[in-house]
């Protein structure tokens, strides 16, 4: 369910947040600035700068997608897509692109295996397509059928096989992924037990990673903090929630940090309505970075199953 604070809930239009109980994962927004064609409001594809590596911790980029160079194959017409995008513009969540593509610049190679847990619509796999990488991408509730049901914390995959792991896992509770009752987006990083089943979950999640991972193989880490407005309370009062200072720490169990980068969200859903004007009345914070958590495996380490 969304919230004020929230990173990945979509806001409504009159600027309160979203109503819990729906089970809708998709939605159609009456206005996609990522279309391929032109509309106020967004980038048309040929004004997107060319991709090349960012140096510094601040990334952004105009754009949700970048156009691919890549000459698309008779089955993805078939289906529809486009040059212009990867993964689904309809899927509620979804991973910038130009994240996974930097992420796989830097720590990968050509034909090198790359794993995501929570592949969602499939993002991961079209970027691993583009670089000419071997994607293998996993999910409760799998989009495509290139997508193979999974649960993050017990994957089919060999010990010390991957090269890498990209995940965006769940923010807590912001939006409903699945009627999977393993899903951890059912799991609340700010409810009662103070976020406690959520981050042992995760934790769990860690571990399999690490066994799935090959030593000095990178781990890259996408998550946002949260803030949920406390039901009846005043200005300011709310619950906030550090996941990605949370998650890092567990992360540090297991891995070795390489760096934190900061990714600027470019959300103009929250341009529509009057998200800006309660953020100000309300005395809190809209959501206006991701974390980028990057970590490697030690060489050496012993791949254990998670438990």
């Amino acid at each position: 369910m969304g919230s004020f604070g929230d990173s990945r809930g979509e806001p409504r239009g009159d600027g309160k947040p979203r109503k819990p109980g729906g089970k809708k994962r998709v939605f159609f927004a009456p206005r996609d600035p990522d279309a391929p064609r032109s509309r106020p409001g967004g980038p048309r594809p040929q004004d997107r700068p060319k991709l090349g590596i960012f140096t510094t911790t601040l990334w952004e980029y105009p754009s949700q997608h970048y156009t691919s160079e890549r000459v698309l194959e008779p089955e993805e017409i078939a289906e529809g897509r486009t040059r212009f995008m990867q993964g689904s513009r309809h899927y509620e969540g979804a991973t910038p692109s130009w994240v996974i593509w930097q992420v796989l610049k830097r720590y990968t190679r050509e034909g090198q295996v790359v794993v995501d847990p929570f592949c969602g619509s499939g993002t991961t796999l079209d970027v691993c397509k583009d670089l000419r990488r071997k994607g293998l991408g996993f999910d409760l509730n799998p989009q495509r059928e290139a997508i193979v049901k999974a649960d993050a914390r017990k994957l089919p995959v060999a010990a010390s096989s991957a090269d890498l792991v990209f995940l965006d896992p769940p923010y807590s509770t912001h939006i409903e992924y699945s009627d999977d009752p393993r899903c951890i987006g059912k799991l609340d990083a700010g409810g009662d037990d103070g976020g406690a089943a959520y981050y042992a979950a995760m934790d769990t999640v860690f571990a399999e990673l690490h066994r799935v991972l090959r030593p000095g193989g990178t781990l890259a880490l996408y998550v946002s903090d949260s803030w949920r407005k406390r039901k009846g309370g005043g200005p300011g009062e709310g619950t906030f929630m550090p996941i990605g200072f949370e998650l890092f720490a567990r992360l540090r169990t297991r891995f070795t940090p390489i760096d934190l980068v900061a990714v600027v969200r470019h959300n103009q859903k929250l341009d529509r309505g009057n998200w800006h004007k309660a953020a100000e009345e309300g005395n809190f914070f809209l959501r206006g970075f991701n974390y980028l958590l990057l970590f490697r495996k030690a060489a050496g380490a012993v791949a254990g199953r998670a438990k």
